[in-house]
């Protein structure tokens, strides 16, 4: 997953600077300082923990996310934002009744079998914002704001190493999988950076975001019911990212060499 996650960064920040090249061929291009509406497509990673009742379950994880907004000649910005959040840190076991005295689980061959518990989820908010900057010369950059409100959901991913446990076969995961979802809400609050010659683009800064979710599958077996607990998911985290301004329409340029 990293792996593919550092491909697509290479991948964005090449295209734009080859975009920009492109525009700029042997010279210098830089913009009057003013606002422009502006189409920005970004990726950002970010470190996070869990708060509320998500602590009892997962600790700390990292997610990734493709933000696509629109800012207008007056900063403020609309959009959508999705983020795909994983991590190796399951605190909440719903296999632990299967395992022996020998704290293994046997397999279907009578041999130990190995599990692999791993958190996965996923949110999506429809997001408005702004972009505070009155003073500075780049009228384009400044502080960032936005909230969003959409929905959220993660699960514990079950994986049998070994293929050796029917247990957990096929939909039999389902019935230990924890899959809660529910409306969420983001809040972030960083700084944007579009660059004035439009080569370097980047932002960062503090997100929070709150899922009131609750268990999504009819029942675990290991509850022996459903899992019907009202919740309220937390993840705090820091994040940073790289942006793809598109700009609507080309800006009062004046050339140098």
């Amino acid at each position: 997953m990293k792996k593919y996650l550092f491909l697509f960064l290479i991948i964005i920040i090449s295209i734009s600077a080859f975009s920009q090249r492109q525009k700029m061929g042997s010279r210098r291009i830089e913009y009057a300082d003013s606002c422009h509406h502006i189409m920005i497509i970004g990726i950002g990673l970010a470190g996070e923990l869990p708060f509320g009742d998500l602590k009892n379950r997962y600790g700390a994880d990292i997610s990734a996310g493709m933000p696509v907004l629109y800012k207008t000649g007056k900063n403020l910005l609309f959009g959508l934002d999705g983020n795909y959040f994983f991590g190796n840190n399951v605190k909440e076991n719903p296999l632990d009744y299967m395992y022996n005295s020998s704290n293994t689980i046997t397999g279907s061959a009578g041999n130990p079998g190995a599990v692999r518990l791993n958190e996965r989820g996923f949110a999506a908010y429809g997001v408005i914002g702004t972009v505070l900057n009155k003073f500075a010369k780049n009228k384009n950059s400044g502080l960032f704001v936005y909230l969003g409100l959409g929905y959220m959901q993660h699960k514990i991913n079950i994986y049998d190493i070994d293929k050796s446990l029917p247990q957990i076969t096929g939909n039999l995961k389902k019935g230990y999988d924890r899959l809660t979802g529910g409306p969420a809400a983001e809040q972030f609050i960083g700084y944007m950076f579009l660059a004035r010659n439009r080569l370097i683009n980047w932002f960062a800064g503090i997100e929070i975001q709150e899922g009131f979710t609750t268990g999504l599958r009819g029942y675990q077996y290991d509850l022996m019911g459903s899992d019907s607990k009202q919740r309220h998911d937390i993840l705090l985290g820091i994040k940073i990212g790289w942006l793809l301004p598109l700009y609507q329409k080309a800006p009062k340029e004046f050339y140098y060499n």
